[in-house]
């Protein structure tokens, strides 16, 4: 009876051990399948919906300040057009910005930001891009300033509650200008009208100031963090409704 017995219990065991063993490599194969199922729907809303930048200036403000993280919808304009005060994120059309010098940082956190990029939660390619408001669209003509001090587009004197301007000053912009926007480009400006090297200031770029619509990366969307100032970017479409009702 002894004989017969000591062997089932060990095979017992034996095979719950083997159970264990088993359930636990399942366990550790679904977490990896889920790992990259989710690196990889990540990775896809990342290139096609929507992405991470930081502002990396004050040229927006007050509407988005350095460091402000922002959610940017890369529908527009693949698959949406893009409207006047739209506020978008786009790539320098070449002399824009100032050449970067790159950053030694250590393989640790260098992976870590590669992997949180891939899944649109770090950006480290911000300071490649600008964001500013869209003002102008392909045939608009944009002048400014009016004697009251307003820009106008296509005849229509703006009334723009989202710019920041010195204490005492009512001109919308230091300088004046004249400008025919060409086909397949933008007109844009910063909210921060006296500190934002825009559209204004780029004259002497090989685009003229003006921004290819193929170099918009997207609308922004929202404030993501910090959570404070967590709130959705508005386009202000009253703002331009005349304008809309004047070129047609």
């Amino acid at each position: 009876m002894t004989e017969n017995t000591l062997p089932t219990r060990s095979h017992r065991l034996e095979s719950d051990s083997k159970r264990k063993k088993r359930s636990v490599a399942l366990f550790v194969r679904d977490l990896v399948i889920i790992f990259v199922v989710a690196l990889l729907i990540s990775f896809l809303i990342k290139t096609f919906l929507i992405r991470s930048f930081y502002i990396p200036s004050g040229s927006m403000e007050d509407t988005l300040l350095k460091n402000d993280r922002i959610i940017v919808n890369q529908l527009e304009p693949r698959l949406m057009p893009i409207s006047r005060g739209d506020v978008v994120v786009f790539k320098d059309p070449g002399g824009w910005l100032m050449p970067q010098t790159p950053i030694a940082r250590n393989p640790i956190v260098e992976g870590a930001d590669w992997l949180l990029s891939v899944v649109g939660l770090s950006a480290p390619d911000s300071n490649d891009h600008l964001i500013k408001r869209v003002i102008g669209l392909p045939g608009d003509h944009v002048t400014c300033c009016n004697a009251l001090g307003q820009m106008s587009v296509n005849g229509v004197p703006l009334s723009e509650p989202y710019i920041a301007l010195p204490a005492g000053e009512t001109k919308v912009s230091k300088d004046d200008f004249d400008v025919t926007v060409p086909a397949d480009s933008l007109w844009v400006m910063g909210d921060n009208r006296y500190n934002s090297k825009d559209s204004r200031y780029n004259g002497d770029t090989p685009g003229k100031g003006y921004v290819p619509i193929d170099n918009v990366v997207g609308r922004a969307l929202v404030i993501s963090w910090p959570l404070s100032r967590w709130t959705w970017l508005d386009d202000y479409p009253d703002v331009f409704r005349g304008v809309e009702q004047e070129s047609k």
